[in-house]
């Protein structure tokens, strides 16, 4: 940078005393030119040039007094000179200033010049430092490779591998942590969640049977009820499907069946025929046309009631048909009808609490057993022919899909599967909400355990929490914790294909492991 500016001010001193020198030539020139014109002019006249004839001297006179004043040539050449030499002496001044400028950059180009040497020798010290540097370095580096018999990319990559399994096992424990924050906070949420929406539902307990009794007015009727030859009690039985148990209970008559539509239009139809007191096969017929007639309308009703119950909005008629039909169905026990009206009521808190439709998971919840209001006439899983039947009467795919989903048919898909989901597990699980027989429920705790004992490697089971969670003892020396794991899976799906059971059953594998030595 300091070269380039030196050779600018040279370039600039030069172009000032070029034009310093252009310009006093320039008034040298001036100067003779003007010193020139005022002298006067001598030579040879040329021939044939006229003269004016001599004038006296009085004539001269007169025209000299007659002419006007003016500076004489002796004034002008004077004048002349003087400015020459003022001119003159402007040129050899600037031709001074020149002279110092020029020496002034002399100087500094010199000057430049010596600094460009030593840059030149900086440089070349500083490249020859680089150079040994290098040398050195890679000196180094051979004599580090030589101690420590790895060259630096075996290095390299030995340190890259132990970078990665620190990150990787950092990466892990914070994974880990995360996690284990993540599922204590869902775990209280949820539970917050669900007290919430159980707090703001009060439902009955009632257990439902899959017997009905009729009372009679006294035992003679029960005679007139069989008829001769038992005529009237084969009519009763063909035309409703419901066994009539006419014993020894005195004025009864027990109506069996697992069909509670039929055996209510049993019920109703009994009770005409004693209210009229005809009883034959052909009164029989027309008395059961009149029950199922008057069976349809109360269906309806009740269908009606549980749609508005359950805040659903409305409903296809078919569908709400349907619904009151279940109220004539029962699961362990359990009216589903009143399941399902419970299970909406908790899907629609559970949704609000979520952020999820309401209203989607509360059609969903009193649709979701739908199904089994015609799995006597349909085959296949209740709830895959609940969502058809859903989708058949104009309900949204989001609400099929959740009545499909309840019970895993299909994979869940949305948050309010889920929610309905939860829902009918809460509504069964509830204690009082289904009953079993004490041989069934025995049966089932012993399946459990036969099918944990089967696998290798267990040592103990325990059915617990009457039958909803199996824990399982294994030998430390025959599994690690990963084949635990793997165990607790196999038993979870060996018990969903054997048994059959409502809600879930929670499978716990225990693997503990003891170190025991004694001091002496």
């Amino acid at each position: 940078m300091e070269i380039v500016i030196g050779l600018v001010i040279l370039a600039g001193a030069v172009v000032a005393v070029v034009a310093t020198t252009h310009r006093a030539r320039g008034l040298r020139t001036e100067g003779a030119a003007v010193v020139e014109n005022g002298r006067p002019s001598v030579g040879v006249v040329p021939q044939g040039t006229s003269f004016p004839a001599p004038r006296g001297a009085v004539a001269l006179e007169e025209e000299e007094a007659e002419a006007p004043a003016g500076p004489s040539t002796a004034d002008l050449r004077e004048q002349l000179d003087l400015e020459l030499v003022q001119r003159r002496a402007e040129v050899g001044r600037i031709e001074e200033r020149l002279l110092g400028k020029e020496q002034s950059i002399d100087v500094k180009l010199a000057d430049l010049e010596r600094r460009e040497r030593g840059i030149d020798d900086r440089q070349r010290n500083l490249e020859q430092s680089q150079g040994e540097l290098k040398s050195a370095r890679r000196d180094q580096l051979r004599e580090l490779e030589r101690i420590a018999g790895l060259t630096s990319g075996q290095a390299k990559q030995l340190l890259l591998r132990e970078l990665e399994d620190e990150l990787e096992h950092e990466s892990a424990r914070m994974i880990r942590q995360a996690e284990d924050e993540a599922k204590r906070e869902a775990d209280r949420r949820a539970r917050s969640i669900l007290a919430t929406s159980m707090q703001r539902l009060a439902a009955g307990h009632a257990v439902e049977t899959t017997v009905s009794v009729v009372q009679l007015r006294s035992d003679d009727m029960k005679g007139r009820i069989i008829g001769r030859e038992g005529r009237n009690i084969r009519s009763l039985e063909t035309l409703t499907g419901i066994d009539f148990i006419v014993d020894d209970t005195p004025s009864t008559v027990v109506l069996s069946g697992f069909d509670g539509v039929r055996r209510e239009i049993a019920r109703i139809t009994l009770e005409k025929l004693l209210e009229d007191g005809r009883i034959h096969p052909a009164r029989i017929e027309d008395v059961y046309d009149q029950a199922v007639s008057e069976m349809d309308g109360h269906v309806v009703e009740v269908g009606e009631q549980a749609v508005f119950d359950a805040e659903a909005g409305v409903l296809h008629p078919e569908l709400v048909k349907l619904l009151g039909r279940l109220r004539y169905r029962t699961s362990y026990g359990q009216n589903v009808l009143a399941h399902s009206v419970e299970c909406a009521n908790l899907a629609g808190t559970l949704a609000a609490e979520l952020g999820a439709s309401a209203k989607c998971a509360r059609r969903a919840a009193l649709l979701h057993d739908i199904g089994k209001a015609v799995t006597h006439e349909i085959e296949g899983p209740h709830a895959l022919v609940g969502g058809d039947i859903a989708r058949r009467y104009g309900e949204s795919e989001a609400v099929a899909h959740a009545m499909e989903a309840h019970h895993n048919e299909v994979e869940l898909q949305t948050i309010e599967a889920v929610v309905v989901q939860i829902a009918d597990s809460l509504s069964g699980a509830r204690p009082g909400a289904r009953g079993e027989s004490l041989e069934h429920y025995m049966k089932r705790l012993r399946d459990l355990e036969q099918i944990a004992n089967r696998h290798e490697g267990v040592e103990k089971v325990f059915a617990m929490q009457a039958g909803r969670e199996v824990r399982v003892v294994v030998s430390p020396e025959a599994m690690d914790d990963d084949a635990a794991a793997l165990l607790s899976h196999a038993i979870a799906r060996d018990v969903e294909k054997e048994l059959e059971f409502p809600g879930q059953i929670k499978v716990t594998v225990i693997r503990e492991s003891r170190a025991v030595d004694y001091a002496k």
